[in-house]
């Protein structure tokens, strides 16, 4: 990834706060990774308070701006570490021999995690390399990335399948664990294919590699399917129900659809409020997650602030609910819908939309 692009594209976006026309391809896949990880970073210091504890430390509102979390504000989380390797993946999927001969895209995401893992679990660096290679586990871009290799409340279900040596996949999987650790993470597959099936399959397969439980993965499928249809141009509604057309002819689906349709219910009625947020749950399930994401974005229609807000003052995981929401927000609208001071704010903001822009390329071509 070149310096040259990181001036470019890092710090020569412009944003006037109000968007008007149609946001463009690069513009929103920029604005999903970027959107994502002011979610991210906006959630990290309330994640699982509970909103009482939210409003005493940080006022009646709640969480209004980045607040200092790992010692300083606007830190990224293992949510965007996570999504940031999982772009890598699909890049390298492209431009190594090694994935040249098709279809193992699913392949690529997963060296792509052992490589996040190798940023996390330090003393088991040198067994990895052993297994599976230094090329499948050191080489990539975001290695070279030192602040990458700080530990942000990595899950518990990612490390401990990515330290088994086990690839889980939907015929095998590798456990049952229905978290939200492999939703938080999918969102670029759906950013580079237009096929929402394939983009849904693609992001069940993705998830699977560490969560196991229909749940863990449909609820990933759902969100990349959506993102697809949104980078397409399409309006959200229709989005909404390809996503939710190709969920229901999986077996397992009925959790994640109940959340589904239950957020689509509740942001059409009544004022949006922390309270209708929780009952969708705390989103510590990846349907919940997706709900609770989902349920903001739809509620704030093009009020970015209102509806990330929304996404993380809640007892829940924070984080990650502000993520997802955060990712469809700022697909649907482009980056220009984000606030200026929160970028200004952001931790490696220029990492992010180097590996957005070479997603694109690779992908597009432009």
């Amino acid at each position: 990834m070149s310096s040259k692009r990181d001036a470019r594209h890092g710090n020569g976006l412009k944003r006037c706060g109000i968007v008007t026309g149609m946001p463009s391809r690069r513009s929103r896949t920029v604005g999903c990774l970027l959107g994502g990880a002011v979610g991210d970073a906006l959630g990290a210091p309330v994640e699982f308070l509970a909103i009482e504890e939210i409003r005493r430390r940080y006022g009646p509102a709640g969480v209004t701006r980045f607040e200092p979390a790992y010692g300083r504000r606007g830190a990224i989380t293992d949510d965007t570490q996570m999504t940031l390797f999982t772009a890598e993946g699909l890049i390298l999927s492209r431009v190594r021999s090694e994935y040249a001969h098709g279809g193992l895209a699913t392949q690529a995401v997963y060296h792509a995690c052992l490589r996040w893992l190798f940023t996390q679990d330090l003393q088991g660096q040198s067994g990895l390399i052993r297994t599976h290679g230094s090329c499948a586990v050191v080489d990539g871009m975001l290695t070279g990335h030192r602040e990458l290799f700080a530990r942000r409340a990595p899950g518990q279900s990612c490390l401990s399948v990515l330290r088994s040596g086990r690839m889980g996949t939907l015929d095998q999987p590798v456990n049952d664990s229905k978290g939200g650790g492999g939703v938080m993470r999918v969102a670029p597959v759906g950013l580079v294919f237009a096929d929402a099936q394939k983009a849904f399959r693609l992001g069940c397969d993705a998830a699977a590699i560490t969560h196991g439980h229909p749940t863990g993965y449909l609820a990933a499928g759902f969100l990349c399917a959506l993102v697809s249809r949104l980078t397409a141009g399409d309006p959200i509604d229709a989005a909404v129900s390809e996503a939710r057309r190709i969920l229901v002819t999986y077996e397992g689906h009925d959790e994640c659809r109940q959340a589904v349709d239950l957020a689509v219910a509740l942001s059409g009625h009544g004022k949006p409020s922390p309270q209708a947020v929780e009952t969708l749950g705390a989103g510590r399930t990846a349907g919940e997650a997706l709900a609770i994401g989902l349920y903001a974005a739809l509620a704030a229609g093009r009020d970015f602030r209102q509806g990330v807000l929304l996404a993380v003052n809640h007892s829940g995981d924070s984080d990650s609910t502000g993520s997802i929401a955060g990712q469809i927000m700022a697909t649907r609208y482009g980056v220009e819908v984000i606030p200026d001071d929160w970028l200004a704010g952001l931790e490696l903001k220029n990492v992010i939309v180097e590996v957005a822009t070479d997603l694109l390329d690779q992908f597009t071509g432009r």
